[in-house]
């Protein structure tokens, strides 16, 4: 049986220099989910608009579920402003409020959560009190419990960020966003104190942190694993950590050890990063023969 995996939070569309492209790291999740032969189902919020309408047919034309995603009259679609002056470091103008700060509680992705083997949610869409109160609602229901940190200035609480690590079960964060937490609590600056930190503050069963062009690290109960990264032209780096979760996860829960699963994720994740765009599709064959003809940068 596959899996059921459920994801929460933002959709929108990333307003890039070449033209608009469908984003929010929580839809980007689910959908290279999809791409790589799983099943989601996303719970999240549109509006009643053009953009709204345009973000539904692109997921419909890829025959993705959205039957939990939800319409409003009163907020629109969500946009992002995006800057790539440095492609390695992408920032982002955040528009508020937007559709998706207003998830709603229903009967239906409350049963959802309930079904799901594994629900996967995020920060940024805990910046507003009714998408925050209806995460909190279903993170009550939910087994393993997967937080993407996306720290994403000023759309940061730190009450609020530390709730979500204590509920989770496994965290992905980049280095960058592990910093910013550890330093919340005096931790040193080094990588794996970092973590290790992390795993033991907040009872986690995997800390799985980013390292952009270095790869990743992961920290579980038999201790440290870590896999370097791929040397790629780079076009842009969005939506290639999410890439990376996406096929991590997939790999995890599907049984695969968590060194072939890092290896695999990497990959992945250099791959999305030689395209334009969060979510170009790539196929196995593409990944394998990436693994096959491509030598890491950093042991």
């Amino acid at each position: 049986m596959t899996p059921k995996i459920t994801v929460f939070g933002e959709m929108l569309w990333d307003m890039l220099p070449s033209g608009k492209q469908p984003g929010g790291a929580p839809m980007n999740v689910a959908i290279h989910l999809k791409n790589f032969g799983m099943n989601p189902a996303f719970i999240s919020r549109v509006g009643d608009d053009d953009l709204g309408v345009e973000l539904m047919d692109y997921l419909n034309n890829q025959d993705f579920n959205t039957d939990y995603i939800q319409t409003g009259i009163t907020h629109l679609t969500g946009i992002v402003k995006v800057n790539l002056t440095d492609k390695t470091e992408v920032t982002y103008k955040i528009v508020q409020p937007v559709a998706w700060d207003y998830i709603m509680t229903t009967p239906e992705n409350k049963q959802l959560v309930k079904d799901s083997d594994v629900f996967v949610y995020g920060t940024l869409s805990v910046r507003s009190q009714q998408s925050r109160d209806t995460l909190f609602e279903l993170l009550k229901d939910a087994k393993l419990k997967v937080f993407d940190v996306n720290i994403r200035p000023p759309h940061l609480d730190r009450a609020t960020t530390e709730y979500l690590l204590e509920q989770a079960d496994i965290v992905k964060v980049n280095e960058h966003e592990l910093h910013t937490v550890c330093t919340w609590f005096g931790i040193q600056p080094e990588v794996e104190t970092q973590m290790k930190f992390l795993y033991e503050r907040f009872n986690l069963k995997l800390v799985c942190v980013t390292l952009g062009a270095d790869g990743a690290v992961v920290l579980s109960a038999d201790g440290f694993h870590s896999q370097g990264g791929y040397a790629v032209e780079v076009q842009d780096t969005i939506g290639s950590g999410d890439s990376f979760l996406a096929m991590f996860l997939k790999e995890y829960i599907s049984g695969s050890s968590i060194p072939s699963a890092l290896k695999k994720a990497c990959a992945v994740g250099a791959l999305v990063a030689s395209y334009s765009g969060a979510t170009p599709v790539i196929a196995e064959k593409e990944i394998a023969d990436f693994l096959t003809n491509n030598q890491i940068n950093h042991v």
